[in-house]
């Protein structure tokens, strides 16, 4: 029964992480194709549903960590997937006056190839028991590039569609009401950008300690 509860595991899994590697190389391919072709301004509208899917379907690994489906702590990947899903849902879907500027290029440039190394690794992992020392290195190495330029595109965008927020009072709460309560969706914006200050520098720390872990670990082998 364990054996058989192992590969359901495994090919729940493996199942999962090709099935979002694929949505975020079609993020991929069409955000490409749409600077060509159209230009930085379009590159959202091309991309909106598999963007939106591919990333909320990263919710899920918030749940695997949960039930103990992975060995990744929750409190690394509950920080990095909110402020994703926050950015996708809370600021470009609900702000299309944000969605032209160039920096929605870079974040999903760099998003997309994250995840499509991430997944493809893991999901080889979970296919064959190993990846190509290759991939190994890309996963663990391309983030020194791709998470500063990512998460400065989220910062830049939360930054930029604040006035809107304010202007608009959008998922605003105002009092009074039934619930006695009130709720400003645009200093909750800032409160949220303050959090990068900490969760930034400190994201990154965690990702350099894994890569010499991941390194080191695969010259023994």
């Amino acid at each position: 029964m364990a054996g058989f509860g192992s590969v359901l595991r495994r090919t729940y899994l493996a199942l999962y992480n090709w099935v979002v590697f694929a949505g975020w190389f079609q993020v991929l391919y069409l955000a490409l194709k749409t600077l060509k072709s159209s230009g930085h301004e379009h590159v959202y509208d091309a991309v909106e549903r598999p963007l939106l899917l591919a990333q909320s379907a990263a919710f899920l690994e918030i749940l695997h960590g949960l039930v103990g489906l992975v060995r990744s702590p929750i409190t690394a990947t509950l920080p990095q997937i909110g402020s994703r899903l926050y950015v996708a849902w809370g600021i470009l879907w609900s702000f299309p006056e944000v969605r032209g500027h160039m920096l929605v290029s870079s974040l999903v440039i760099s998003w997309s190839i994250t995840e499509i190394i991430r997944y493809s690794f893991f999901g080889l992992k979970e296919v064959f028991g190993s990846a190509p020392s290759l991939l190994m290195w890309l996963r663990y190495s391309t983030f020194l590039l791709l998470y500063p330029t990512g998460i400065t595109s989220e910062v830049g965008l939360i930054y930029l569609a604040s006035p809107y927020m304010k202007e608009s009072g959008k998922y605003c709460v105002r009092m009074p009401n039934k619930w006695n309560f009130s709720f400003d969706y645009f200093y909750a914006a800032f409160l949220v950008l303050g959090t990068y200050v900490p969760g930034g520098p400190h994201m990154y720390m965690y990702m350099l300690s894994q890569r010499k872990k991941s390194i080191s670990k695969s010259k023994r082998e």
